[in-house]
């Protein structure tokens, strides 16, 4: 997998109350991730981007809400999250460093 789709099969972390919760418990992480990106690629670009060891990744598409407006109508966009699950002994820090 070359470097430019390492970035692209990322979008960002996702944060939620059940996105903590499964963090502290399972050593799991979420992200949002593209929707045509397979399981290997987001295995690999975590691996990569974050240096650590992942031992599964579950995946699942979000659909897109209907919601209704003066207009009629519209459909939010659908999106793909996925579950990583690391290693013992590996951690994912989030906090920006100065």
């Amino acid at each position: 997998m070359n470097q430019e789709r390492v970035f692209q099969v990322l979008v960002g972390p996702h944060a939620s109350e059940k996105a903590a919760i499964v963090a502290d418990s399972s050593n799991q992480y979420v992200f949002k991730v593209a929707i045509d990106a397979s399981k290997a690629e987001i295995k690999k670009s975590v691996e990569q981007l974050f240096k650590v060891k992942v031992s599964d990744v579950n995946t699942l598409r979000v659909k897109g809400k209907v919601k209704r407006n003066k207009f009629g109508f519209s459909t939010k966009t659908t999106w793909k999250k996925a579950y990583v699950r690391l290693e013992q002994g590996h951690d994912i820090d989030f906090a920006v460093a100065d």
